[in-house]
Parts: C-alpha cells; sequence; structure tokens
C-alpha cells in the first residue's frame, strides 16, 4: 500500500549551514517561506569543546538578507544527547536556543509559522539561522524543512 506523503515534495529539506568549525559563528543562506504553511529549522551541533552555542534564526526581506532581525518567540525542542536517546523535550519559546557546554551530539529544533515568526507586515518572508561564536572544536549544520502551501509535480525550490 503506498503512502500519500513524499518528503521531497511536501517537506523538502534545504541546507541552511553546511557542516563546519564555529569558532567565530556564522550565518547561513536566506531561504524564501512565501508558499511556506510550517516549516522547521533542524540545528545539530557536535560538541567537541565545552564551549556553548547559540542557535538564532533570522528573518530578512529577501534572499540577500535585506533588513535582517531576529524572528519572534517560537516552539524549540532539544535532543540534548543524540548518542543516549532520539527524545526531542520541549523548551520554552524564544527567538534563540543556547546549548549546554556538555560535550555531546546535539539536535535542536525551531518550528516555524511564518504568520508569528515574520514579520510578514513589513515584507519579512525569508528565514536563515545564525549561530554564535563558539569554539573550532563544535562542528554545526543546519537544515530547513518547509511545508508548501502549493504542492506540485516537481520539487519546490526555495532560493527566490
Amino acid at each position: 500500500m503506498a503512502r500519500q506523503f513524499s518528503m521531497p515534495y511536501q517537506i523538502p529539506p534545504v541546507s541552511l549551514l553546511a557542516a563546519a568549525t564555529d569558532a567565530a559563528g556564522r550565518t547561513g543562506g536566506y531561504r524564501s517561506l512565501r508558499n511556506g504553511l510550517k516549516a522547521y529549522i533542524v540545528a545539530e551541533v557536535n560538541q567537541g569543546n565545552a564551549a556553548t552555542v547559540q542557535f538564532t534564526p533570522l528573518q530578512a526581506k529577501d534572499s540577500s538578507g535585506t533588513g535582517s532581525k531576529a524572528i519572534n518567540a517560537v516552539p524549540i525542542w532539544l535532543n540534548d544527547n543524540t548518542s543516549t536517546g532520539d527524545a526531542l523535550v520541549v523548551q520554552a519559546a524564544a527567538a534563540n536556543f543556547t546549548t549546554d557546554a556538555t560535550t555531546v551530539d546535539k539536535i535542536v529544533v525551531f518550528e516555524i509559522e511564518p504568520e508569528v515568526a515574520l514579520d510578514l507586515v513589513n515584507g519579512f518572508n525569508h528565514i536563515t539561522l545564525q549561530t554564535g561564536a563558539s569554539n573550532a572544536a563544535n562542528i554545526t549544520r543546519a537544515e530547513l524543512f518547509i511545508l508548501q502551501a502549493i504542492q506540485g509535480g516537481s520539487a519546490p525550490t526555495t532560493y527566490a
């Protein structure tokens, strides 16, 4: 029996930050949420040093980052140690999240509803993730998953 769901068509993954060391912090590319009903930013850290890592979703007016600023508070989930389990634990809603300093792999998930998280009235419809300065031994990466309002015969693009 075929299931009526296809990840590439309904929640296509888009790379925001390729895996890299994160001593100085960095900002990913901005992706459009114009046709998105809901999106998830999934951030991962391989924490090789006991220095915290801050993850901050940012909103902008276009893919070049025009007017970039923090998003509004959104639901956040955390798996604080992926080697011992896969459970995501609800955190306090916020506009960013800072990991603890334990040296284990972690996953942080931000749930983005554009009409709640973004300043749509003023034209903010793009999103990315920024990491704060940490330590070169901490490796971070992030992907964006978008549930599209319009689903067609080919996988959508989010670069516009």
